[in-house]
């Protein structure tokens, strides 16, 4: 029994760090794609992604992005990483 409560109380604490973080991220995908007028298809396409990982991004599915990806959006959207990520600091 106490394993079982050990390995919930892990479970949360994961959850509640893994949730911090991304709210302390903003993803501003859709918006810089409505902006260019671009939809999904057309940004991996352009990007030389998958429309999964597009996807993914775009619905704040992932809990890390690489540099690479970042970087191919950056170019598909013609924009700069603060453009597509926003930092918010912890009000902590």
């Amino acid at each position: 029994m106490n394993n079982i409560i050990s390995q919930a109380n892990n479970i949360i604490t994961k959850f509640i760090i893994n949730a911090r973080i991304a709210n302390m991220i903003k993803n501003k995908l859709s918006e810089m794609m409505g902006i260019r007028r671009m939809n999904m298809a057309e940004t991996a396409r352009i990007a030389g992604l998958s429309h999964v990982a597009v996807f993914k991004i775009y619905h704040n599915k992932t809990k890390t992005i690489e540099l690479e990806t970042i970087n191919k959006l950056c170019y598909a959207l013609d924009c700069r990483i603060q453009d597509i990520f926003e930092y918010i600091p912890d009000k902590d």
